[in-house]
């Protein structure tokens, strides 16, 4: 299944505490879009999160991500891994 890395902006000052939480109500409903979120980071300064998942499609993405309440503003496909 292809692998997409979405970002989100505007997340300043993100606790680990809240990222977990949005990583979370992501994985509570992936499965409806058969879309699997592997990890996220964040960087609380710049308010920037990172997410990895494997996917159909980059709009299965954003699909949960809307539904989960944090849209994210990027979503890449990851085509190469190392």
């Amino acid at each position: 299944m292809p692998r997409f890395m979405d970002v989100h902006h505007g997340m300043k000052d993100i606790t680990a505490d809240q990222l977990k939480q949005a990583h979370q109500a992501d994985l509570a409903i992936e499965g409806e879009e058969n879309v699997h979120f592997e990890k996220a980071w964040a960087d609380p300064e710049s308010g920037t999160v990172y997410c990895l998942s494997e996917a159909p499609s980059a709009e299965a993405v954003q699909r949960i991500h809307e539904r989960a309440g944090h849209r994210a503003d990027e979503v890449h496909p990851v085509p190469l891994t190392v």
